[in-house]
């Protein structure tokens, strides 16, 4: 059985995406939950991810850390992580890698925490680059693709890695145009993806490096979140 170790799903973007990837596609696995710590995490993650991070996959000992790795890892034994077809197939996996090494804006200034909605303080050019860059792409693939998914009829790996995405887009109100404004609100309503905010609105723990990010980002209109222990 595989094991998928992650952290806080109130914040872990990088987490989701192994996780929604594995729960659309059906692939059992067991998942072991980490939350953040005061400080930083390296050493303690480091006891069972080489990198010191999370997502990390335990498949029999057969240990991959970093999601990309872990979804092409997944790939070679199941079917339906990437498309099909070889051009949608080339396709998702750049827009995959984009998501992955890019978007620095959007992931600084609007770090994931599904449990609350925020008012921003401002949208400054890198962020506003960043937005029309993703609409973009995702107008790019509904509409080559046919939709409703980003290559096709079908979840893949570059949905997942869009995931968290759509959950900054719900928490901070970003508007980045009507089609991908719709394809956001079809991710949310997925069941794994309801799943997982139900989830992380009934965590307690609070990391106060992301409850600044948040606060830096702007002003929290709403706080959904089950309050913290303590």
């Amino acid at each position: 059985m595989k094991t998928l170790t992650i952290a806080n799903k109130n914040y872990s973007s990088w987490s989701l995406r192994p996780w929604v990837l594995l729960r659309e596609l059906a692939i059992p696995f067991e998942e072991r939950i980490l939350p953040f710590g005061e400080g930083s995490n390296f050493e303690r993650f480091r006891a069972f991810s080489p990198s010191g991070l999370v997502p990390c996959l335990d498949d029999g000992g057969t240990i991959v850390w970093d999601s990309l790795a872990i979804a092409e890892y997944l790939a070679e034994s199941h079917e339906g992580v990437w498309p099909a077809d070889r051009v949608a197939r080339a396709w998702a996996r750049s827009a995959a890698a984009e998501m992955h090494s890019g978007f620095r804006a959007l992931r600084e200034r609007c770090s994931m925490n599904c449990g609350v909605r925020v008012r921003l303080s401002g949208v400054d050019e890198a962020l506003r680059k960043d937005l029309g860059r993703l609409a973009g792409l995702w107008d790019e693939g509904l509409s080559r693709h046919g939709g409703p998914f980003l290559a096709g009829a079908r979840f893949t790996a570059v949905d997942a890695f869009f995931a968290p995405v759509a959950f900054r887009i719900q928490t901070y109100g970003l508007e980045p145009g009507a089609a991908a404004l719709s394809y956001a609100r079809r991710l949310l309503a997925l069941a794994s993806m309801q799943d997982w905010y139900r989830e992380a609105l009934l965590e307690t723990w609070r990391d106060e490096g992301h409850e600044d990010d948040i606060r830096r980002a702007g002003t929290i209109v709403s706080d959904l979140r089950h309050p913290p222990a303590g």
